[in-house]
Order: structure tokens, then C-alpha cells, then sequence
């Protein structure tokens, strides 16, 4: 069986479950018709219904089952009774069972129950048939598992997500692509995993978490006759999403016995963000985590593990469709102020030699270019996979090059244009234009200690240093700088000499 197939299938029905009402009317009747339109979307025998009453502005649906299913796992919903209510301020208030089973079936014949449960929820449909505002809150909304059966195998234990204190509101707008935007805050999000192994002699998976102060974004176009299952084709006819999240803190500890190995430890992390967006000319994605530590003990390991960062992020943005004009690219990476202990340090290090201060990297490249293709086009994949160069490069901007580790330092920055017309002078490349400065620190006295601790070789440490004497220029003690200069004429020049 695969779980994380099945656990996204179950997703996915409780997003359009709770999605589905902002597309409602301000009818009950209307609500209750785009819930079923909504749940086409998983085949025409996707929904059954037990019961339909209409009564003075009332809609109850009762024995709701609607199933999902792939190749891997079918996964139905069952929900008991379901009721649009008409307000007196032309609002309708949608309510369901407090709780609900949710059974995943894997093509094993595995069989996960879970329970869908909230607390105190309350949503409201508002607007008109064009443009309509919905808003949920609650107390608590969560996820549990019941149990697992596997064969003649019974799998029981706790594993459950709960978030706690809902507050979100959603806009749509409806036409030939149906437009959703939501923002909305969760006071916390509670993990729990505690159950033991089936058949495991006594071995167990015990884990918990807590995320704290939560708030999310989104804006979404979705084609009217969208197929999720043709994602490329889904692209094309106009599907997009942008958004993103801030969390305030997040704590975590588990204790692992399987197999005969044991793992224990926590990890907690400070504010983190992440953002993204995905269209079909665009592709973005940036996220950042601050003050990581972490600390794990485990039987496989013959000391603890105990490291902590100030700051973790990733930024990607690239175009992913063919245009005349160019359009921004870059790629990011932060690694700062890595730290761990000394017993890890002993381990390589017993003598002390090397400085043990907090390691750094860091690279940012940003610049503009033109994709040749679109990309999530289908009739165009098969010329873009055999394209020599997919993207045309209009320029490439060095922002950042920041190295810190072990004593030494290496910092640059740059910025080139390149020449389209001129595929000759560095083919396959256009031509380049422009410059680039490496300062290089501690770079001698690294290599001293490595000689010393008998990790280099002194004929190869040798070599190494001849190499980076060719390039570079000494600007002071244990202090180096290279400069590379590209001139429109072709000529390269390392440090005001001509290498080329």
C-alpha cells in the first residue's frame, strides 16, 4: 500500500469539501447544486446520495458518500447529514456532522480508517452568483486515525492533526476561470503520532509537534472544466496559484524503536515563511527558516547529534513560457551560522586544530533570460527536451558569494551580459561581457591545518597553492583577490592579464 498517495487523495476531498462552498450561491438550492458540480470532478459515479429534502429554504442532504479513486487507493467520504440553511440576511449558513469516517483501500487490500471531527464551525456564504465571500471558523478541526487492517493484521494507535482556533475567509468569482482567494490564521496545529508496530515485539513510533501562529494566503485561477489528471493540459487552459505562509514557531520530539534500532530527540525552529507561485509562464518558490536546532540520540550513531542554525532558505524563480521580451530568473541559497557541537567536531577534529565557529554559505544569482518553449505545453516537450539550449541568457548578476568555514572566507560578486548573436566565440555559450571578483581569506592557514591533521598531503597541499597563485593576487596577510574581466572583443583578462 502507499500511504502518502492515499493521505493526499484524502486531502484533496476535504479541500473540495471545504472549497466547494465558497462557489456556492446565496440559495441554499444553489449551494447544494455547486457542491455536486464540484464533486464531479470525480466521475459521475463518484457521488451517491442517501436522501435529498428541500423545505422553506432549506437543503439537507443526508448520506453523503463521495469516492475518489486511482490506480493505488480509493479513498470514500461518508457524511451523514449535510444542511444549507437560508438566513435572514440573505447568508447561508452550511453545517455538517461534528464527525465523519474518511476509509482508504489500497490495492494490497489495506484498509485506513480515518475520523474527520471539528469543533463549534461556522460557515457562512455570502454575495451573488458571480462573485461570492465565504467565511469559516472553529475551534478545532482535525484528522485521526481510527485503524489500520492489514489482512488478518491490526494496526491501532494514535495519529492525529489537529488545528486549533480557525479563522479564514475565502473570495471567489466565477466565469470561464474560476478565481479563489483566501487568507485566514490557525492559532496552533497539534501532532501527535503514538502507536505500537504490528507484530514488532513491543516496537513503537511515538512522536509529537506543535506549530504556533500560523496564517496563509492563496490566490487561485482554476479553468471551469479543469483535469487534475492531465496537469500539463490543466496549465495550458489557464490553471495558476500563488501564496504562501508564516509560521511563528514550530516544535517537534519522537522516540523510534523498529527493527531493533531506537532513535529519540527534538527539533525545534523559529519563525519560517515560505511563498510560491505557479502559472503558465512563471515558476517561483522561496522559503525561509529561522533558528533550527536539533538534537537526536540514536543506537546507529556513536554520540549524539546535536547542530543549530541561524537561518535556512532556498529561492528559485524561472519563466516557463516562450516570449519576445525576457523575464527575470534567480536561484538562492542560505546556510548561516551552522553549528555543532564538539563531541561531532572531535570526531574528525580531536586535536582542536581547525576554528570552530559557526559555518556559512550563501549564493544568490539573479538575471534575465528568455525560455524558447512552454514549457508545460505538451506539443512542445518533445522540441524542448531536444533543444541544445532551451533558454536564451540576456544577462547573469552575481549577488551574492559568501563562504565561511573553518577559518577561511570567500566572498564575490559579478555581473555579465551575454551577446546571442555571437554563438562562436565561447560556443556553445553566447558571447559574455562583463566581470566577476573572488576575495579569497585564510586560505593558506586552512591548508596548514589540514597538513596538520593529516587530511592533505603537504606535496598536494603544495600544488594547491601554486594553482591559486596562477589566479589570484595577495591584497594583504592570508588575503587574496581575482578578478576576471570579459571585454566585448572576446578578450578574457584574470587580474589585468590576458588569459585569452
Amino acid at each position: 500500500m502507499t500511504y502518502p498517495t492515499g493521505m493526499r487523495s484524502a486531502v484533496c476531498i476535504a479541500a473540495l469539501i471545504a472549497g466547494s462552498t465558497a462557489q456556492a450561491d446565496v440559495t441554499a438550492a444553489q449551494v447544494w447544486e455547486d457542491w455536486k458540480a464540484q464533486m464531479g470532478v470525480y466521475g459521475e459515479d463518484s457521488l451517491t446520495i442517501g436522501a435529498e429534502e428541500t423545505s422553506s429554504g432549506v437543503v439537507t442532504i443526508r448520506d453523503l458518500s463521495l469516492q475518489s479513486s486511482d490506480d493505488d487507493v480509493t479513498v470514500v467520504l461518508s457524511i451523514g447529514a449535510i444542511t444549507f440553511n437560508e438566513q435572514s440576511d440573505g447568508t447561508v449558513r452550511v453545517t455538517m456532522d461534528d464527525s465523519y469516517p474518511m476509509v482508504i483501500t489500497g490495492e494490497d487490500g489495506v484498509v485506513v480508517t480515518l475520523a474527520v471531527t471539528q469543533q463549534n464551525m461556522d460557515m457562512i456564504v455570502s454575495g451573488d452568483p458571480d462573485a461570492m465571500n465565504y467565511a469559516i471558523t472553529a475551534d478545532q478541526y482535525g484528522i485521526a486515525l481510527q485503524d489500520v487492517v492489514d489482512g488478518d493484521m491490526t494496526f491501532t494507535g494514535d495519529a492525529e492533526v489537529t488545528l486549533n482556533d480557525i479563522d479564514m475567509t475565502y473570495q471567489t468569482e466565477t466565469g470561464d476561470l474560476r478565481n479563489i482567494s483566501y487568507e485566514g490564521t490557525i492559532g496552533s496545529v497539534d501532532l501527535l503520532v503514538d502507536f505500537q508496530i504490528p507484530g514488532g515485539n513491543g516496537e513503537y513510533v511515538t512522536a509529537g509537534g506543535k506549530m504556533m501562529a500560523i496564517a496563509a494566503q492563496a490566490e487561485m485561477s482554476v479553468p471551469a472544466d479543469a483535469d487534475f489528471d492531465d496537469p500539463d493540459t490543466l496549465m495550458v487552459d489557464g490553471f495558476a496559484v500563488a501564496g504562501g505562509y508564516t509560521i511563528d514557531r514550530s516544535d517537534f520530539v519522537f522516540d523510534i524503536n523498529a527493527e531493533g534500532d531506537q532513535a529519540a530527540g527534538s527539533i525545534t525552529v523559529g519563525s519560517s515563511t515560505l511563498t510560491g507561485e505557479l502559472n503558465s509562464s512563471t515558476v517561483g518558490y522561496t522559503s525561509s527558516t529561522n533558528d533550527v536546532a536539533m538534537n537526536i540520540v540514536s543506537n546507529d550513531l556513536p554520540l549524539p547529534i546535536e547542530l543549530s542554525l541561524a537561518q535556512y532558505g532556498v529561492n528559485v524563480l524561472f519563466p516557463t513560457a516562450a516570449s519576445e521580451e525576457a523575464s527575470d530568473f534567480a536561484f538562492g541559497f542560505d546556510l548561516v551560522d551552522l553549528s555543532i557541537s564538539d563531541a561531532l567536531w572531535d570526531i574528525f577534529d580531536a586535536g582542536k586544530v581547525l576554528p570552530r565557529d559557526p559555518a556559512t554559505i550563501q549564493l544568490a544569482l539573479s538575471g534575465r533570460g528568455k525560455a524558447l518553449f512552454d514549457m508545460f505545453d505538451p506539443e512542445q516537450q518533445d522540441a524542448m527536451n531536444s533543444a541544445e539550449m532551451p533558454y536564451e541568457l540576456e544577462s547573469v548578476t552575481l549577488d551574492r558569494l559568501n563562504v565561511n568555514a573553518a577559518g577561511a572566507a570567500l566572498v564575490g560578486e559579478g555581473a555579465f551580459t551575454f551577446d546571442n548573436s555571437d554563438m562562436e566565440t565561447f560556443a556553445p555559450l553566447p558571447r559574455p561581457e562583463g566581470s566577476a571578483t573572488i576575495e579569497i581569506t585564510g586560505f593558506n592557514a586552512l591548508l596548514d591545518n589540514l597538513v596538520a591533521m593529516g587530511l592533505v598531503p603537504e606535496q598536494d597541499v603544495m600544488g594547491a597553492r601554486m594553482m591559486v597563485g596562477m589566479f589570484a593576487r595577495s591584497t594583504g596577510d592570508d588575503q587574496m583577490e581575482t578578478s576576471v574581466e570579459v571585454l566585448p572583443n572576446g578578450q578574457v583578462n584574470v587580474n589585468g592579464n590576458r588569459v585569452r
